[in-house]
C-alpha cells in the first residue's frame, strides 16, 4: 500500500470493462482457475519473470539476487510497473487478458485477488503448488483466499498508522477529537495539522472507509450490501469533511497520495500523518527528512480509542498463463522464509506476514513500532471482498471526494456512495 494510487481514465475503462466480463472473464468464470490454461505448465521449470510496482523499498533487487545465486537455471527478471497502483492493476488486467506468458507471478494488492480468482487469471495454490501458511498471520492468509481456496503467497502486510513530532506532542492522541484539539499546536507552529490521503484514487477508498469504521460504522455487510444510513457513518465522513472546512486538513491535502502526504511529514510541515510503515524507514533515514529523530508513532485515533485501520498489503500469485509454475512456486515459498521476511522488515519497513517475527526481541529493538503494527494489522477492517471491487472502490472514492470539496453534502454523498455500491453487484 506504500505506492500513489492515482485513479484516470484508464483505470474508469478497465473498471468498466471488469463489469462487463466479471462473470464469464476469458479465464473461466467465477472461481475458474483459468479452465485448461489453470492445468498447462504445472511442472515446468526455468527462468520467470515477476511483476510489481516501483520498488520505494529496496527489497525487490536484494531478493532477487540472491534467488538467482541460488537458482542458476531458473532466473528470475524483475519487470517494475509505475509507482501507480491503479496503473499496476490495469497494466495486470491487459496482461492477463491477452494471455501473456511472460507474467509469471505478479505483486497483488490484497483487494485484487478476489477479482482475478474469479476471472480465472491466477493459479489456485494446491496440489504441487500447495504452500504452507500456518506460520502466517491469519489475516494476511484470509486476504490472499477466495472461495476457501488459497490463490496467493502472502508477501507482506499492512496496517495503517498515525505518524507524529514527538518534539512537539507528549502522548499521542487517542481520538479523532483529541487529534483535532492538538491542531493549536500545529497553529502555534504554523505548520499544518493532520493529513491522510485524500486525492481521488484507492487511498481516498481507504481513509474515507478507516473514517467510518473508526466511528464505529461499516460500509458493507457480510452479503455485501451497503450499511452507510447510520449515525456512525455519517460521523466517520463528516470527521474528514468538517476537517477540511475548518483547515486541520490543509487545503493542498485534496491532492495528497502517500508520497505527498510522507515528503510534507518529512520536510516538517505536518503535525500529524495517517500512512503506512514503509514510511518509517524513509523518515529515518532519508538526508533531507527533519523528523528522523522526532519520529513517533501510534495506532490510529478512533471515537473512544484507538481506530480501525484498513487491511492493506501485497499477496504474490502465479499467471494460469506461466509455463513454469513449479519455478513460480518455489519462489513465492523464497519470500515468504523468515529471512525474506526479516529482511523486507528491515530494509524497508514492510510488515512480515509471520506471526513470530513481531515478537521476535531482536527485531523489536530494531523496530520498535512492530508491537503497534501487529495490534493494527490485527484489528484491520478488510475493504470489500468481491469480484466487483474496482467498481466498489469508485464508488466510495468518488463520493468522499466530493464531500471533501464541499460539492455534496455528506448525507448526498454517502446515498449515492451506497446506490453506486448495489449498482457494482457488490452483493453479487
Amino acid at each position: 500500500m506504500k505506492n500513489k494510487r492515482t485513479l484516470g481514465a484508464v483505470a474508469s475503462a478497465a473498471t468498466l470493462a471488469l463489469l462487463l466480463t466479471a462473470c464469464g472473464g476469458s479465464g473461466g468464470g467465477e472461481g475458474g482457475g483459468g479452465g485448461g490454461a489453470a492445468e498447462e505448465g504445472l511442472e515446468g521449470r526455468g527462468p520467470i519473470t515477476y511483476v510489481q510496482g516501483k520498488d520505494n523499498s529496496g527489497v525487490v533487487g536484494p531478493t532477487i539476487e540472491k534467488w538467482n545465486a541460488e537458482h542458476p537455471d531458473e532466473q528470475v527478471t524483475f519487470k517494475e510497473q509505475t509507482d501507480e497502483a491503479d496503473q499496476q492493476h490495469d497494466d495486470l488486467v491487459q496482461n492477463f487478458q491477452a494471455e501473456n506468458a511472460d507474467y509469471d507471478v505478479v505483486s497483488v494488492d490484497v483487494v485484487w485477488t478476489a477479482e482475478f480468482a474469479a476471472q480465472g487469471w491466477i493459479q489456485p495454490l494446491e496440489g504441487e503448488l500447495e504452500l504452507d501458511t500456518a506460520a502466517m498471520i491469519p489475516a494476511t492468509v484470509d486476504a490472499a483466499t477466495y472461495n476457501d481456496t488459497l490463490y496467493a503467497a502472502p508477501q507482506h502486510s499492512d496496517g495503517g498508522m498515525l505518524y507524529y513530532r514527538t518534539d512537539l506532542v507528549d502522548e499521542p492522541p487517542t481520538t479523532w477529537d483529541e487529534m483535532m484539539e492538538m491542531c493549536s499546536i500545529a497553529e502555534e507552529n504554523d505548520i499544518a495539522c493532520y493529513a491522510g490521503q485524500h486525492a481521488q484514487y484507492e487511498g481516498l477508498t481507504v481513509n474515507a472507509s478507516e473514517a467510518i469504521n473508526s466511528a464505529g460504522g461499516t460500509v458493507i455487510d457480510e452479503e455485501g450490501n451497503p450499511t452507510l444510513d447510520t449515525p456512525e457513518a455519517m460521523q466517520g465522513l463528516t470527521n474528514l469533511v468538517e476537517a477540511f472546512e475548518s483547515g486541520n486538513i490543509p487545503e493542498e491535502a485534496i491532492t495528497y497520495t502517500e508520497e505527498e502526504g510522507r515528503i510534507a511529514f518529512q520536510e516538517g510541515n505536518l503535525l500529524f500523518l495517517r500512512n503506512w510503515p514503509y514510511v518509517y524507514n524513509l523518515a529515518t533515514t532519508e538526508e533531507s527528512s527533519t523528523v528522523a529523530d522526532t519520529l513517533g508513532m501510534a495506532p490510529l485515533p478512533g471515537a473512544d480509542g484507538s481506530g480501525a485501520s484498513s487491511l492493506g498489503g501485497h499477496s504474490l500469485a502465479i499467471s494460469v498463463y506461466s509455463e513454469n509454475k513449479l519455478t513460480a512456486r518455489d519462489f513465492l515459498e523464497f519470500v515468504t522464509q523468515e529471512e525474506q521476511q526479516r529482511f523486507y522488515a528491515q530494509q524497508g519497513s514492510l510488515a512480515p506476514v509471520l506471526a513470530d517475527l513481531y515478537d521476535d526481541e531482536e527485531l523489536v529493538a530494531e523496530l520498535p513500532y512492530l508491537p503497534v503494527l501487529k495490534a493494527s494489522i490485527e484489528t484491520a477492517v478488510p475493504r470489500p471482498v468481491t469480484p466487483f471491487y474496482p467498481a466498489v472502490s469508485t464508488a466510495i472514492q468518488d463520493n468522499a471526494y466530493a464531500a471533501q470539496q464541499g460539492q455534496k453534502s455528506v448525507e448526498q454523498a454517502l446515498t449515492d456512495m451506497a446506490a453506486a455500491i448495489e449498482a457494482a453487484g457488490a452483493g453479487s
